[in-house]
C-alpha cells in the first residue's frame, strides 16, 4: 500500500509539474488546522514529512492571518502557534486580520501565481481551492500525510487548455489569411508578366539546365562524379620472387632442367646394376 500511495503522490505531483510549471524547492503554505495535525500525530519535523510525502525538497509557508488566528485561541492552540512562527510568512497584505481560509483564498487568488501547495484539514476550504486550476492539496490522516489527484475540474482545464494551443486564435488566422493573399497576388503579377513577354524569370518554378555549360561553369551539385577504379597489382604470393633469377644471371648457370624454351624436363634416372655385372663376367 505503501508503494501504491508514494507511486499516486509522483504521478500527481509530475502532473502539476508538466501541465502547470511547478519546480522544486516546492512551496506549501499550511494553516492552523495542518500544523495541529502534524504536532497531535507526532509528525516532527515537519519539512521532513512533507518532503517524503512529495518526494522532492520543501519550504514551508504560513500567513499573518494564520498567526492571529491561532492566537487568539489561547492556550489550547499555544504549541501550535509557538510551531507556526518558525515558518516563513506569505505576505496577505491585510490591513485587518481576517479568517484564515478566507487570507489562502485571497492569497492563492484566481490562479495561484506564486505556485503554493496547500496544506489544510478544513474539507470547505479543499473543496473551495479544486476549483482553481493549479493548486494541488495536501492534507493528513491519521499519522499520515497525502497529495489529492486533480479534480474533475483541473483535468478539463488542462485538456481545454492543450485544445486551444493546437488551434490558432482568431488573430493569428487572420494574419496568415492576410499573408497567404499576398502571396497569391504576387504570383498573379509574376505570371502577367511572363505572358506580356517581360522576361521575368523566377528560377524556383524552372529546372536549370547545365549540360551546355563548361566545367568550370557548371555548378559543383549538378556534376556527377564517379569514382575511378585503380588497376590492382598480381598477388604478391602468387609471383615468383626476384631475387633467386637474378642471382642465377650473374652467375651465368643456367637452371637445371632448362631446356632453352623456359620449360624444366624431368630426367630419367637409370640403374646401372645390369652394365656392371655384364664388366664382371667379361
Amino acid at each position: 500500500m505503501r508503494f501504491k500511495k508514494q507511486k499516486r503522490h509522483r504521478k500527481t505531483v509530475r502532473f502539476f509539474c508538466v501541465c502547470f510549471g511547478f519546480r522544486q524547492p516546492f512551496k506549501v503554505l499550511c494553516d492552523g488546522t495542518f500544523v495541529h495535525h502534524l504536532l497531535h500525530n507526532d509528525l516532527t519535523p515537519a519539512d521532513k514529512a512533507l518532503s517524503n510525502c512529495l518526494s522532492a525538497p520543501v519550504k514551508l509557508f504560513t500567513t499573518s492571518c494564520v498567526l492571529a488566528e491561532l492566537k487568539k485561541l489561547g492556550a489550547a492552540q499555544s504549541a501550535s502557534f509557538q510551531a507556526a512562527r518558525k515558518l516563513a510568512i506569505a505576505r496577505c497584505d491585510h490591513e485587518k486580520v481576517v479568517s484564515a481560509d478566507a487570507c489562502i483564498a485571497e492569497v492563492i487568488g484566481e490562479n495561484n501565481s506564486e505556485h503554493f501547495f496547500v496544506a489544510t484539514q478544513d474539507a470547505d476550504l479543499r473543496k473551495k481551492l479544486q476549483k482553481v486550476p493549479n493548486v494541488p492539496l495536501i492534507f493528513g490522516l491519521r499519522n499520515a500525510l497525502f497529495l489529492e489527484q486533480p479534480s474533475k475540474f483541473q483535468r478539463d482545464f488542462v485538456k481545454s487548455s492543450e485544445e486551444k494551443r493546437l488551434h490558432l486564435t482568431e488573430k493569428e488566422y487572420k494574419a496568415l489569411e492576410k499573408r497567404t493573399t499576398s502571396v497569391s497576388a504576387n504570383a498573379d503579377e509574376e505570371d502577367s508578366g511572363d505572358e506580356e513577354g517581360l522576361g521575368h524569370h523566377n528560377p524556383g518554378l524552372q529546372a536549370h539546365d547545365t549540360r551546355n555549360y563548361s566545367g568550370k561553369e557548371r555548378d559543383v551539385k549538378d556534376r556527377v562524379r564517379f569514382k575511378r577504379k585503380k588497376a590492382k597489382g598480381p598477388n604478391p604470393l602468387s609471383v615468383k620472387k626476384k631475387g633467386h633469377e637474378n642471382l642465377n644471371r650473374a652467375s651465368g648457370k643456367e637452371v637445371k632442367g632448362d631446356d632453352g624454351n623456359g620449360e624444366n624436363k624431368r630426367k630419367r634416372k637409370r640403374s646401372r646394376r645390369g652394365k656392371t655385372v655384364a664388366g664382371a663376367d667379361v
